[in-house]
């Protein structure tokens, strides 16, 4: 796809991985709709990428009710969706709170669900598009004190796989980003404030395993996935052992699957 022009909606634009998604994305000559619930730091990040503003709590059901409608009314068409918003509220999971557990999966899973769910009868429609849902490496292989977090990224994953499935054939593009830790985010300062969890990166460091990832080149590769089409960016590329046991099942269903009507 050539960005150039396009109209791409990136929540969670307003720090970290969002806000350096959106530079990317202007660079490549993107108009960009920001969505964020940080008004003061979204608007700064509206300013410096030339996109606009759209303030919302995507934790709150009724915000993220008909958005990208409300977006298309205002602003046109959506050609990339970028489900970037998410939290990690790290700890041990019986001393969690329920309200902290549902707010992690109406965030990192639910509304990533709703979004793809609203943008994409347009796509179909218009005959292209593509998405991006920001995963994780945490949902192929969990630490404690993430079992949550881990929990909703596995959903986002594995739904996308089931989707891409039913749009086997039309010209909708959809990229899981997988990552370990990315740096500097305040997600990665709340990952290993958690002192089991932080001695389990510190593992997986030791071996070789993990490393982590700078957030600019994260933005870059996601960019980069939409330009090419490509399905998947994942980082480190050392890691790529765990994605690749895990996505070996939906891989061969995949493949088994021939012949039988998508839609």
């Amino acid at each position: 796809m050539d960005l150039n022009g396009m109209h791409v909606v990136i929540t969670g634009a307003s720090r970290g991985v969002g806000a350096a998604l959106a530079e990317a994305f202007a660079a490549r000559g993107a108009r960009l709709t920001l969505v964020a619930r940080t008004v003061p730091a979204l608007e700064d990040v509206a300013a410096r990428t030339g996109g606009t503003a759209m303030p919302a709590d995507l934790a709150d059901p009724a915000q993220v009710d008909g958005l990208i409608g409300r977006i298309e009314a205002s602003l046109g068409p959506v050609d990339v969706l970028v489900n970037n918003a998410g939290i990690d509220l790290t700890g041990a999971f019986i001393d969690m709170s329920m309200a902290d557990i549902q707010r992690m999966v109406q965030l990192n899973a639910i509304t990533v669900a709703v979004l793809t769910r609203q943008v994409l009868p347009g796509m179909i429609e218009r005959g292209r598009g593509h998405i991006v849902q920001v995963s994780s490496l945490a949902g192929t292989g969990t630490f404690p004190g993430i079992s949550v977090y881990g929990g909703t990224k596995s959903f986002v994953t594995h739904m996308t796989a089931g989707v891409r499935l039913e749009l086997k054939g039309l010209p909708i593009g959809l990229t899981v980003v997988e990552t370990g830790l990315i740096t500097p985010t305040d997600m990665a300062d709340s990952v290993l404030s958690y002192p089991p969890t932080r001695a389990s990166f510190r593992r997986f460091y030791a071996l070789g395993l993990l490393a982590d990832a700078d957030v600019h080149t994260v933005a870059r590769k996601a960019v980069d996935a939409v330009e090419r089409g490509k399905r998947t960016v994942r980082m480190p590329a050392r890691a790529f052992l765990f994605p690749m046991l895990t996505n070996a099942p939906r891989r061969l269903v995949e493949m088994l699957l021939v012949g039988v009507p998508r839609r």
